[in-house]
């Protein structure tokens, strides 16, 4: 099919989109999963800034989609807002090529088709003249097309097209992976943000588009579709999300221990009425927890928002996707909806500004799991949840590696990643330092890492960026202590410590043995009968005089991330035992 084959004809007219004949539904083929293919580029999403991109302060993206299930085909028409922090003569924008462009614009005024060219997602717009720093240049984009298609979504990036169980269209984008440039142009890497995005998206008569923010009004048109439009402030730039389906909801209002009332929706499938609420109740109890624990909520002028996807899950600001199937758990909550409304604070409102310290966002939320447990069920739950989280922490490679990278150089271990690691390993982390520093020192940290202050209320802070070093600092500030050694040893180094014990007559000895013999005097708890001792180990070494026969149990309530000959013998088992079950299907 020719590109002049599938180019819409895009109308702005009262300020809504119209789109008139784009892909012949009667002829068009739907894309398959993993098509269309993306490219090297559009694939990658972080890593180091193109020098051109870094002289740009993205002020406000306007979005107007429209969503044709019948062809899978994405209409779009994006004016992107910059203010120049460096002299301009070129706009170089994300975008995934199968979306064109079709047009371009810049301030309001058409651009020759040799003005901008964009052969591998990555579109270079020449300016008709020079912006100077501190000067304002916007871009109208016009693209269509059929997006990539997510194989295994949210692992795999793309758009999800399904049916609900009645038959209706059900659909939904992901975007975490790859990056926005998947469904719209933007900036894909994590200073990225705009300050605003403003979105409008136009879906078939009968079908509703929850999305980020607050929604300004819903715009019938005269064939029955509606124009969904939205805002939000400062989102997160794989946050946007379109969700699309005949979904009904359910609200209410949270009235917070800051003062304020929160907005909360859940949008689900038609049929669920019964288990919807039931999910819908746990909303409050989770943003009390956080408020609680952490500060307030940081979206309270928008919304606390959930929708139901085609796909587990993923931390779209203030509209996070939920698919859990309302799966139910010994913990007491459903984990999926806890995991990705938590990411409001560490994702959302915390944002790391290299994929090299995403260990902020998801190690913090995996540990935010087990406290809940506890909040809700005491410490024999939050016990059970982090020895479960123990045995899956597998020292690879450094969840911390000190350069910028890509967030496929992290999430993926094909590609040199940590994996996993920056969730439980992460998890674990954080554990051994609340019980190091205590929960005051902890929460004091952890609260200025979020809000960038210690004092957050409603109105007083805004969404950031951080890093590793920087909440490194925070625990050094709150405590009064350097504790470098602490995060030289567990993030820098992929092995952990071990804990070396020697018996000699009446006396226990104990040493660390660091990675690349860093300096680890991380105290110790040892259990003598009915007694604990808690050892300083200063220099990395401590002892101890035991009693004739009497019974030694070293860190006997787990509180130490260490080096554990169990674990790896039975991970090794498991690896095994894979191993040879998958050898016997190959061979059937």
């Amino acid at each position: 099919m020719t590109m002049k084959a599938i180019l819409p004809h895009l109308l702005v007219a009262s300020g809504l989109l119209s789109i008139a004949a784009g892909v012949d539904a009667q002829t068009a083929t739907l894309p398959a999963k993993g098509e269309p293919p993306l490219t090297a580029q559009t694939q990658r999403s972080g890593g180091p800034i193109d020098p051109d991109q870094a002289k740009l302060q993205f002020d406000v993206a306007n979005l107007r989609f429209e969503v044709i299930p019948k062809t899978e085909t994405l209409n779009g028409i994006a004016t992107l807002s910059f203010t120049a922090k460096a002299p301009l003569t070129r706009l170089v924008i994300d975008l995934d090529h199968n979306l064109g462009p079709q047009a371009v614009a810049i301030d309001g005024k058409p651009l020759p088709q040799d003005a901008w060219a964009n052969p591998d997602g990555r579109l270079v717009i020449t300016l008709p003249a020079p912006v100077a720093a501190g000067g304002h240049v916007s871009t109208t984009i016009t693209y269509s097309g059929q997006p990539h298609v997510a194989v295994q979504a949210p692992w795999d990036d793309g758009m999800v097209w399904a049916k609900t169980p009645a038959g209706k269209t059900w659909f939904a984008t992901t975007s975490e992976g790859y990056g926005c440039d998947i469904f719209w142009p933007c900036l894909d890497f994590p200073t990225g943000e705009p300050g605003r995005v403003d979105l409008h998206i136009t879906v078939p008569k009968g079908l509703k588009a929850p999305s980020n923010g607050v929604l300004k009004g819903v715009d019938t048109l005269p064939d029955g579709r509606t124009t969904w439009n939205w805002s939000i402030a400062h989102p997160n730039t794989y946050a946007i999300a379109l969700n699309v389906a005949p979904y009904e909801v359910v609200e209410g209002a949270y009235h917070s221990q800051y003062g304020n009332d929160i907005p909360m929706f859940y949008w689900y499938l038609p049929g669920e009425e019964e288990q919807a609420k039931a999910l819908f109740a746990e909303f409050a109890p989770t943003l009390d927890f956080y408020e609680t624990m952490i500060g307030p909520y940081p979206f309270g002028n928008e919304k606390m928002g959930v929708v139901e996807t085609p796909y587990e899950g993923m931390e779209h600001q203030t509209i996070n996707a939920y698919g859990n199937h309302y799966a139910k758990g010994p913990e007491g909550f459903d984990w999926l909806f806890q995991h990705e409304f938590g990411h409001e604070w560490f994702g959302n409102q915390l944002t790391a500004a290299n994929w090299d310290d995403y260990w902020l966002h998801e190690g913090f939320e995996e540990y935010m799991q087990p406290l809940y447990g506890r909040w809700l069920q005491g410490e024999a739950r939050y016990d059970a949840m982090m020895l479960d989280q123990r045995n899956k922490i597998e020292n690879r490679v450094p969840i911390v590696r000190g350069r910028v990278i890509t967030e496929e150089e992290v999430y993926e271990p094909s590609k040199g990643g940590p994996g996993q690691d920056i969730y439980y390993k992460g998890a674990w982390i954080l554990h051994t330092l609340r019980n190091l520093i205590g929960d005051k020192a902890f929460f004091e940290a952890t609260r200025l890492e979020v809000y960038g202050r210690p004092d957050p209320k409603p109105g007083n802070f805004q969404p950031r960026f951080g890093s590793t070093d920087e909440f490194i600092a925070n625990v050094n500030k709150v405590t009064g202590k350097d504790y470098s050694w602490f995060f030289d040893v567990y993030l820098r180094q992929a092995p952990l410590p071990k804990l070396v014990a020697r018996r000699d007559g009446d006396r226990l000895t104990l040493t660390w043995l660091a990675p690349a013999g860093l300096p680890f005097p991380m105290p110790i708890e040892v259990e003598i009968g009915d007694a604990i001792t808690k050892l300083a180990m200063a220099d990395g070494t401590g002892s101890i005089i035991v009693p004739a026969h009497a019974h030694v149990t070293i860190d006997p309530y787990d509180r130490v991330l260490k080096d554990e000959p169990a674990i790896d013998a039975y991970q090794a088992w498991k690896a095994k035992l894979a191993a040879q079950r998958a050898g016997t299907k190959a061979a059937d």
